[in-house]
């Protein structure tokens, strides 16, 4: 249990770069990050920093599974975490 922290700041940390980089990538014409491995991120328990990187810089707001997808993942992964949480 212990554990579960640090991981989520990381896994958070890195779905936050991830939208980052890929964002800069599009602007300089670059190679984009797949958007399998952002998901991925997501689902692995960084949805939230993914979801922040969403809005920090404005990237990939027009498609619809990103606008609405990973808020949902979000939630759920918050609503798994409070249920696994010794209470």
């Amino acid at each position: 249990m212990a554990y579960i922290a640090p991981y989520l700041v990381l896994i958070n940390l890195l779905g936050f770069a991830l939208m980052g980089m890929d964002k800069s990538k599009a602007r300089r014409g670059k190679r984009r990050i797949p958007e399998k491995s952002l998901f991925a991120a997501a689902l692995l328990g960084g949805a939230f920093g993914a979801w922040l990187g969403l809005a920090a810089f404005r990237h990939k707001t027009r498609h619809f599974r990103f606008k609405f997808g990973l808020p949902v993942i979000f939630l759920l992964q918050a609503a798994l975490l409070l249920y696994f949480l010794p209470r």
